[in-house]
C-alpha cells in the first residue's frame, strides 16, 4: 500500500502557497511511489511540518527553519522508498 503524506500549514502565517509548491515538488519526484498528499491547515501558529502516516519527517520549529526542498525529498525518499536515487538532489 502506498503512504499518503500530510503536509500541515499555518494559515495565519500565509504559508499555503510553500505547502503547495513543497507537494508539487515530492508528488513529481514521487509519483509512482506516494499515495497521495494532503494539505492541511494547522491550528497551531506557525506549524510547517511534513509527516507519513504517525511519523513526523519534518517539522519547522524543531528543525529551527524551513529546509531546502532537497532535504525535502530526503527524508521522504528515505521513509517512502529508501532505494530510490534522487540524482541531484542527493549531493
Amino acid at each position: 500500500m502506498k503512504k499518503i503524506l500530510i503536509i500541515r500549514y499555518c494559515p495565519q502565517c500565509n504559508w499555503l502557497l510553500r505547502a503547495e509548491y513543497v507537494a508539487q515538488e515530492l508528488l513529481s519526484t514521487f509519483e509512482n511511489d506516494l499515495g497521495g498528499i494532503t494539505l492541511q491547515p494547522s491550528e497551531t501558529a506557525g506549524e510547517f511540518s511534513i509527516s507519513c502516516g504517525a511519523k513526523i519527517l519534518f517539522d519547522r520549529k524543531a528543525h529551527g527553519g524551513f529546509e531546502e526542498i532537497k532535504v525535502l525529498k530526503r527524508l521522504v525518499r528515505d521513509e517512502v522508498c529508501p532505494e530510490k536515487p534522487l540524482g541531484h538532489s542527493d549531493k
